[in-house]
């Protein structure tokens, strides 16, 4: 049996105090950011995609792939906007990065205006298709456009996660490193109450957040919120524990709204080797850049004449521990 097409989801009403006559309000999301806007009664999939451009242009990379998706009151959640939609109440609607792998391709695909362009997802509203570009994923980092998370580094995981005295050492190098360049670090403690609080070994020294969680990824509405303060965030280098809950769900998340991912191979574990390497690796399945401290920390300065190089060439100089990596290589 064929399945229905999905009904447009029921929205509350009303329309928005000021709102000039024939527009109807819209939230519009991007990332880490949401911004209020109106357009007219009855607008419809092209229409939302030239506001979400003229609200995020220069924030949006226009080689990746964009699905537009509606939040639906009855589910809780966004959902991917249906055939046919036309905006005629009040709404929230977000724009989400893509990529998916088809028959064998990964890769990345585009969006084009074009009646001449094959169109390989039948499900894309027209008159937008998407064309076949082949996938690369830079991964470049510089200062101001990036931010560290350190999650759950906490004095109750010691004695059970793999390799947690390297882990540690590492990850203090990394906040070395993010004092020296002034990157902004938020800092999550997984039920502080019952696992205590960030290891001592971890100087918190000027981060910008540490903040208690229950859910296990990092992205929380405070996380957010402090993300949205930060002009230009484009990547987040995550490290922690573990790699297979937390790090995971964070980095997921985070690529969901847009935001690059590196994830500190020789900063991050779990109770077991097996769910820390294969964490790893479905990670970097996904585009999801898996890398090292040293690499991380180089990248960040560029070049030998940055004014922070000798610095940061001083907490490098020493090879940081390989945490049980190299044994699984």
């Amino acid at each position: 049996m064929a399945a229905a097409e999905p009904a447009v989801p029921a929205l509350p009403s009303g329309g928005g105090a000021g709102a000039p006559s024939g527009t109807v309000p819209v939230l519009f999301c991007f990332s880490v950011f949401a911004r209020p806007s109106v357009v007219p009664h009855g607008a419809g999939y092209e229409l939302l995609i030239q506001k979400f451009l003229s609200l995020y242009g220069d924030q949006i990379d226009m080689h990746r792939k964009f699905v537009v998706q509606l939040f639906a009151e009855e589910w809780g959640q966004y959902v991917d906007l249906p055939k046919g939609f036309a905006v005629s109440e009040r709404c929230k609607v977000r724009l989400v990065p893509l990529q998916i792998q088809l028959r064998g391709f990964t890769g990345r695909f585009i969006l084009l205006k074009s009646k001449n362009k094959r169109c390989i997802l039948g499900t894309t509203p027209p008159p937008f298709f998407l064309v076949e570009k082949p996938l690369t994923t830079l991964g470049n980092l510089t200062p101001s456009s990036t931010v560290f998370f350190c999650c759950d580094m906490q004095e109750r995981f010691r004695p059970a996660i793999k390799y947690f005295g390297d882990i540690i050492s590492v990850g203090q190098r990394l906040l070395q490193g993010a004092r020296i360049l002034g990157i902004p670090v938020i800092v999550t403690e997984q039920y502080p109450k019952g696992l205590g609080s960030t290891v001592q070994e971890i100087d918190l020294t000027g981060v910008k957040l540490v903040l208690p969680k229950t859910k296990f990824s990092m992205v929380l509405p405070e996380v957010e919120a402090a993300l949205a303060e930060i002009p230009g965030v484009r990547s987040v280098v995550l490290f922690g524990v573990e790699t297979h809950v937390c790090i995971q769900q964070t980095a997921l998340e985070l690529v969901g709204r847009g935001i690059k991912v590196h994830i500190v191979a020789d900063a991050t574990s779990s109770r077991s080797m097996m769910d820390r390497m294969f964490a790893l690796e479905r990670l970097a399945r996904t585009g999801i850049i898996v890398t090292t401290s040293e690499a991380v920390l180089l990248q960040l300065v560029a070049d030998k004449d940055h004014p922070k190089f000798k610095e940061i060439q001083n907490l490098i100089k020493a090879s940081a521990p390989e945490s049980g990596l190299l044994s699984k290589v």
